[in-house]
């Protein structure tokens, strides 16, 4: 069964960072993209960012481009998001997701962690 279990939110303030883990269990990935969402209250779930496992090439959105990181640990099978120089625009709850490299769904998801930042 696979598990990925996000960790990492917490509440900050604006200028501050936090990073984000997410913990991946219950297959191999090494044919997985990863990716961070995220959620705020009373909006829709946007893309963040994402990875390949295999080669490690990532994406991001404009909105955090220069910001934020995203990285992975192959040893721990774990896909951490360093947050740099929050804004109060990054309040939401933020998910690890995964998909088959060559397919554009996501098919696995975590639990969300809740990420605060205030001005």
């Amino acid at each position: 069964q696979v598990q990925l279990v996000e960790s990492g939110g917490g509440s900050v303030q604006a200028g501050d960072s936090l990073r984000l883990s997410c913990a991946a269990s219950g297959r191999t990935f090494s044919g997985y993209t990863m990716g961070w969402f995220r959620q705020a209250p009373g909006k829709d779930r946007e893309f963040v960012s994402s990875i390949r496992w295999s080669d490690g090439s990532t994406s991001y959105a404009d909105s955090v481009k220069g910001r934020f990181t995203i990285s992975r640990d192959n040893a721990k099978s774990t896909v951490y998001l360093q947050l740099n120089s929050l804004k109060s625009e990054d309040t939401a709850v933020y998910y690890c997701a995964a998909r088959h490299t060559f397919v554009s769904k996501y098919l696995y998801w975590g639990q969300g962690t809740q990420v605060t930042v205030s001005s």
